[in-house]
């Protein structure tokens, strides 16, 4: 536990006091989703702060560790972390008190003076978000930061991340949607986009995240994008912790080609459900078209695993000829 508190400590500060901050507001978040009844677009004021906050949480910590293992433009990185972090805090920020106003923070188009001052800070937001972590992908994909699945984990996941970031430009209102509603006390609200396709904010949804049941979503590939660094990571860690017992993976190109396989099926899922929610279909009614190009990913991600897995093995069952352990005993002599 030492051990990893002092590494911990040597991530980067501003983003590691960010990563703290939402903390604190996803646990007030979710004291206010028990307490407090007040509801817009038939969910509690409180879940889009809960859902922003751990969202935050998980890619403020990852971007943290991430820059304390840069070894070209650490400066530069630094800058570019604390950018992130004090953005995050800000637009992050402006989404909680709304929620306390109970009143919208996205696509929230009154003209009173509070409102306009917080979209145009939080759009602005929106660009410092993605150009920060767009300048850092680019440093990381320059520089070995750890072995080779690794490299090609984080090379590849925020590479997603940052596509999904890039639906939030659709996100928030370029697709011109406008609709009528109200806030949480009956004030008349007009919003000036969504997230739906084909359908309405506020209707039915799945549990917590409240993704459409009804039509196209694009809060899910946003979500799918937004954290593919996460889901690679663990492809990571699992395949390390498979190594000490299975003989065929140690090698760390054997894994890096694994985590590729990984990174082609996870794109495959963020594709698919990016066409669909466009469409206007929701993620839980996949049709014909949907379930054919999901099949399309997983058969080719599929084929490609059993191929690098039949020939790590069989890499694995070739005994070493005479001339091989020679060279390998000259080799340690050297």
């Amino acid at each position: 536990m030492h051990k990893v508190l002092a590494e911990v400590r040597t991530w980067h500060r501003p983003l590691m006091v960010m990563v703290s901050v939402m903390a604190a507001l996803v646990l007030v978040s979710f004291v206010g989703l028990l307490i407090d009844s007040r509801e817009i677009l038939n969910e509690s004021v409180w879940l889009k702060p809960a859902k922003f906050g751990i969202s935050f949480v998980l890619y403020g910590a990852t971007l943290a560790w991430l820059l304390s293992r840069l070894r070209k433009g650490k400066r530069f990185g630094w800058w570019l972390g604390t950018v992130f972090a004090v953005t995050g805090v800000v637009d992050v920020g402006f989404v909680a008190v709304q929620a306390a106003r109970g009143t919208f923070s996205h696509f929230n188009a009154n003209t009173d003076t509070f409102n306009q001052v917080g979209q145009q800070v939080f759009m602005s937001g929106v660009l410092g978000l993605f150009g920060a972590s767009l300048v850092i992908a680019i440093l990381l994909q320059f520089q070995r930061v750890g072995d080779a699945p690794l490299n090609r984990a984080i090379r590849t996941g925020i590479a997603l991340a940052l596509a999904g970031m890039a639906l939030a430009f659709y996100l928030v209102g370029a697709n011109g949607a406008r609709q009528q509603t109200v806030d949480a006390y009956g004030n008349a609200v007009e919003l000036g986009g969504s997230h739906g396709v084909g359908v309405e904010a506020g209707g039915p949804g799945l549990p917590f995240v409240h993704w459409s049941t009804e039509g196209g979503d694009l809060r899910v590939p946003h979500f799918i994008g937004l954290h593919a660094i996460h889901a690679l990571l663990a492809v990571v860690v699992l395949l390390s912790i498979l190594a000490a017992r299975v003989v065929w993976l140690r090698p760390e190109r054997v894994r890096a080609r694994l985590v590729g396989v990984a990174v082609i099926a996870y794109t495959g899922l963020m594709v698919t459900t990016s066409v669909q929610a466009f469409r206007g279909q929701s993620v839980i009614h996949p049709d014909g078209q949907t379930l054919g190009l999901f099949g399309g990913f997983l058969a080719l991600s599929l084929l490609l695993l059993v191929f690098t897995i039949a020939s790590a093995r069989r890499q694995a069952a070739v005994p070493e000829t005479g001339s091989d352990k020679i060279l390998a005993s000259e080799t340690l002599k050297v």
